[in-house]
């Protein structure tokens, strides 16, 4: 196959997509698949730059907003490699976040009639809102935490969730800008903070236990997996450096309870309309009941992401994962352009 493998952008998890890039494009090379590397920031990549990019290693915290903003890109940015990636049998997106995650990209490639790797513009839209999301959770019989959209009081707050909650941009990923916050004096703080990364923030209550994941394939539940962070939350360090956490597939816990969160896991992507493949999260409270946190429309590819174990622990390599990705995704096939 021809296979072009979007990355970078300039969203905050523009380090992360980085890194799902450098483990997808020499894995599809080894299965013998012409690759082409373009940043959506700053366009096709010649193998030196690619070779320089691809070896770099994720920050313990996100691109600051001016670093983002000398990069500019946009998925218009796609336009200059139109060419390039019309040439392509399929595009693997190894975005993460903004333009990348939220429907955009995809809807240019709709447009342009592409075949290319995830779900579709409206249902990655629907995965990147979480109020969206959690609206058509609770439809689908997923439970999911209470919560409550900004601005909004503290009464409020006190009154429908109590404390804890949790504080964090209503379109974001890999934790950017939440915050757990105990005591109303910290809540207005934790609020503007979320604020720089999307105007929508979201006051969700806070759920105590182990954190829990589910990955999706092609329609089938992967292996459940659990995560250990060093702090009480799985943050952005905890997702990206060494030792953040440690990462457990498959989970330790009773088979008739991991079937039921691999139920509810498909159950999620389906109410999303999802594509080939996603990841969905979890808390499981000390009473043993699981509430999902969030769909993960296009879930990081590095080498420790969670996708990646979750199908290693159910036999399946990393070139293959891969291989699988971009055949969904020409089974899917392209809609032509008009």
């Amino acid at each position: 196959m021809k296979i072009a493998v979007l990355f970078g952008g300039a969203s905050e998890e523009r380090d992360v997509s980085i890194a799902s890039a450098a483990q997808i494009i020499p894995a599809l090379r080894e299965l013998g698949h012409e690759v082409i590397a373009i940043d959506t920031a700053t366009g096709r990549l010649p193998h030196a730059a690619e070779q320089r990019l691809l070896t770099s290693s994720v920050a313990p915290e996100p691109p600051t907003e001016t670093a983002l903003a000398r990069l500019g890109g946009s998925a218009l940015a796609l336009a200059s490699e139109a060419a390039d990636i019309r040439g392509m049998d399929v595009v693997f997106l190894a975005l993460h976040g903004g333009a990348g995650e939220d429907g955009r990209v995809q809807a240019v490639l709709d447009l342009a009639g592409l075949a290319y790797t995830g779900s579709n513009h409206i249902a990655s839209a629907a995965a990147m809102d979480k109020d969206l999301s959690k609206r058509l959770f609770r439809a689908a019989g997923v439970p999911t935490a209470d919560w409550l959209m900004a601005p909004v009081s503290i009464e409020e707050v006190e009154r429908s969730l109590g404390w804890p909650v949790v504080v964090k941009p209503n379109k974001q990923g890999s934790t950017v800008g939440l915050t757990v916050v105990r005591d109303r004096e910290a809540l207005s703080g934790a609020i503007e903070l979320a604020r720089r990364y999307d105007g929508e923030v979201m006051i969700e209550r806070f759920v105590p236990g182990r954190e829990l994941t589910v990955g999706i394939l092609e329609g089938q539940a992967l292996p459940v997996g659990e995560i250990i962070p060093r702090g009480e939350i799985f943050d952005y360090e905890s997702k990206y450096q060494k030792g953040g956490a440690r990462e457990i597939f498959p989970a330790d816990l009773p088979s008739a309870l991991a079937a039921e969160l691999q139920q509810l896991a498909i159950r999620a992507h389906h109410a999303l309309k999802l594509g080939a493949y996603s990841r969905i999260d979890f808390r499981l409270d000390p009473a043993g009941k699981a509430w999902c946190l969030e769909a993960n429309s296009l879930p990081g590819m590095t080498s420790g992401s969670l996708l990646p174990q979750a199908a290693r622990a159910a036999g399946i390599g990393f070139p293959e994962l891969c291989e699988r990705i971009c055949r969904a995704a020409l089974a899917r096939g392209a809609r032509p352009s008009r």
